[in-house]
């Protein structure tokens, strides 16, 4: 695949993670107050809400004092996944799913963080933190990369011992007798 072609396919679909991201903490910011909860269906209250909140750490609340830091870490994996992408190749589709996942999202939180300060977070469920689209998408990305990672790693365990097998077939009962 051509460098363009990975190119076009990281920005265009990182792209539209960002525009979710933004259109999705847009509606939030101007529609409920900070710190207000708005639930479609009662029953659903106590499993899933959306609250107006902000975040100045990493997703989900931690390091809520690290915000230039969590910024920087930020820039640099994008800057990373800018000059990887291309490397990967089209058959590790997960692979490249994962980082245009965590492309889109660092992105979507690095907007917030420039235009606002802290990060809008709204989707609450349960007990978990406040989190929004951006961080789900690094979570998700993070998670299929990991996987990637793992099953390629054991396919070629997998191929390397086909291949040893090959080069040095096990000897016959009478061949280790001798």
């Amino acid at each position: 695949m051509s460098r363009l072609k990975s190119y076009l396919i990281l920005l265009g679909c990182g792209g539209l993670i960002v525009a979710l991201d933004q259109w999705s903490k847009y509606l939030v910011r101007s529609s409920l107050a900070y710190g207000e909860v708005w639930v479609p269906w009662e029953w659903l209250a106590p499993y899933m809400r959306v609250v107006h909140w902000n975040n100045t750490g990493a997703a989900f609340g931690m390091f809520p004092a690290a915000g230039g830091l969590i910024a920087i870490i930020s820039v640099l994996v994008v800057v990373a996944i800018l000059y990887y992408f291309p490397q990967v190749p089209s058959e590790q589709w997960l692979v490249r799913l994962a980082l245009v996942l965590q492309f889109g999202g660092a992105i979507g939180n690095l907007v917030d963080r420039a235009a606002y300060g802290p990060v809008t977070d709204f989707i609450s469920v349960g007990s978990f933190p406040v989190f929004n689209v951006a961080d789900s998408c690094i979570s998700v990305g993070v998670a299929l990369l990991v996987a990637a990672l793992w099953v390629e790693e054991r396919r070629h365990r997998t191929l390397a011992q086909e291949a040893a097998a090959v080069a040095s077939p096990p000897l016959a009962e009478d061949d280790r007798a001798g």
